[in-house]
């Protein structure tokens, strides 16, 4: 009889775990549609706030403060978003802000629609990456088609400027003074506009001083620094005319203001 061979099983290498991170399709499709859900949560917030028959929210901060408004980055910035790519549609509408000063809840509403196709396309098997190609093909058209419709705007012409600031106007709070508060726009711009570089115009130069007890049709533009000064005390002078104003510095720089 020929002797008997016990064989010892070979112990195949550990893969410390490695295969299942890349094996596993699961993971990025879960975190894609919790980006989505959550951006889309967003657009759905400020969505009833967008148009002329948008309806206003009224948001409560902290610290009690009531702010009532239908500006798509106004009720963004009251909001606390934590979740990443809701923030991300947040510093959306703040661009759209400082660059247009307009438009503010239109890009928020079209980026929350553009994600729900993509979301849809993604559900039927398409690559992310060519969505992401044919939105980029999408946006480069759509750019030339807004140069090809666009009308040069005149800035000397204050009638036209005016009925572009009224049309803003229409949709805010204050949309029935627009006759009032959009040639007054019109006129603080042009005053601190560069004729040099007419499409860069720094609005922090602009400050927007809010008093109490009045009405909007008591709002006045006023052509130079406004400095408020509190009342020296009880029985103090209120108003005093052709005052003496004492400057310590020889050059007065601009001052920092909020719009």
């Amino acid at each position: 009889m020929a002797p008997a061979v016990k064989s010892a099983p070979i112990a195949a290498p550990k893969s410390h775990g490695m295969g299942p991170k890349f094996t596993e399709k699961e993971k990025p499709a879960s975190v894609r549609t919790s980006n989505i859900c959550a951006a889309k949560s967003v657009a759905d917030a400020v969505r009833t706030s967008l148009g002329p028959r948008g309806m206003d929210k009224m948001i409560q901060a902290a610290d009690g403060e009531v702010t009532i408004t239908n500006d798509g980055a106004t009720i963004l910035k009251q909001m606390s978003v934590i979740h990443p790519t809701a923030r991300m549609l947040v510093e959306l509408s703040k661009a759209q802000d400082i660059e247009a000063g307009d438009g503010t809840t239109s890009v928020v509403v079209m980026a929350g629609a553009l994600l729900d196709a993509a979301e849809k396309m993604l559900n039927i098997g398409i690559h992310p990456t060519t969505i992401s190609d044919s939105f980029q093909r999408a946006a480069a058209h759509a750019m030339q088609v807004l140069e090809e419709m666009s009308t040069p705007v005149d800035l000397e012409n204050d009638e036209e400027l005016i009925k572009l600031a009224s049309t803003s106007l229409n949709s805010k709070v204050v949309s029935q003074h627009s006759w009032l508060l959009a040639p007054m726009a019109v006129k603080a711009v042009k005053r601190i506009i560069d004729v040099e570089s007419p499409d860069n115009v720094n609005l922090n130069m602009i400050k927007l001083v809010k008093k109490l007890g009045e009405t909007v049709e008591e709002s006045e533009l006023i052509d130079g620094a406004l400095i408020e000064q509190k009342s020296m005390g009880h029985g103090g002078p209120s108003r005093i005319e052709k005052a003496k104003i004492g400057l310590i510095q020889f050059q007065i720089s601009p001052p920092k203001t909020d719009f």
